[in-house]
């Protein structure tokens, strides 16, 4: 699976994001790109999934109209301390997930 991190996230968080091919926002030097123009962006790009800490995506975007599958983060910071915890749940949640959707981790 195609993954990328949403500029909110740590470059070091795709280091464990492991079996899929990960990359960031920045890495794509994507950085400022409004949400619902980055999806579709990434979607253009080959991505199946973005990874994000921003909550509001899931009201700011139409899932009918949703590019590729979306996977919210809950953390208490983008602290990679804070990250950590979260992905093994993140993994399972990836291997899960239907295209064109919305997951929130935990």
């Amino acid at each position: 699976m195609k993954v990328l991190l949403d500029e909110n996230l740590p470059h070091d968080l795709r280091h464990r994001v492991t079996g899929h091919d990960v990359f960031t926002v920045a890495f794509k030097r994507w950085s400022g790109i409004k949400t619902g123009a980055l999806l579709r962006l990434a979607a253009d790009d080959g991505f199946d999934v973005m990874v994000t800490l921003d909550d509001g995506v899931a009201y700011q975007q139409n899932t009918a109209s949703l590019p590729l599958a979306v996977v919210i983060l809950s953390a208490l910071s983008g602290d990679i301390d804070d990250l950590l915890p979260l992905v093994p749940a993140l993994l399972v949640r990836l291997s899960q997930i239907a295209p064109r959707s919305f997951a929130r981790v935990p």
